[in-house]
């Protein structure tokens, strides 16, 4: 079965919500990016703290051969636990960890 289509749509929303329901503390904005030709979905947070200008990747996950690689998660829960009860399996769902040993296992 191909659940691309399907976890293209879930990884999506997920990242919508997550980026809008995080409060507003300092002058910083969550940014969803979402390549779906590439295969990549990212949160961009960018603006100022009281350290100066921020610029980075809150979350970055891959769908790669019909499974999705975190490659980074930065929220304080995670997101992977969204991501399953919207609807992804647990097993389609790699660290970039996981993925590393199981192609140095090969």
């Amino acid at each position: 079965m191909d659940n691309s289509s399907e976890y293209v749509s879930i990884i999506k929303k997920t990242l919508y919500n997550a980026a809008t329901a995080q409060p507003r503390i300092q002058a910083i904005r969550l940014y969803p990016v979402c390549d779906t030709d590439s295969g990549h979905f990212l949160i961009l947070a960018t603006g100022w703290d009281r350290n100066g200008r921020i610029d980075s990747v809150l979350f970055h996950a891959r769908l790669v051969n019909r499974q999705i690689i975190i490659e980074e998660d930065n929220f304080e829960e995670g997101l992977t636990g969204t991501l399953i009860a919207a609807g992804i399996r647990t097993e389609d769902i790699l660290t970039d960890f996981q993925q590393t040993v199981a192609v140095q296992e090969v």
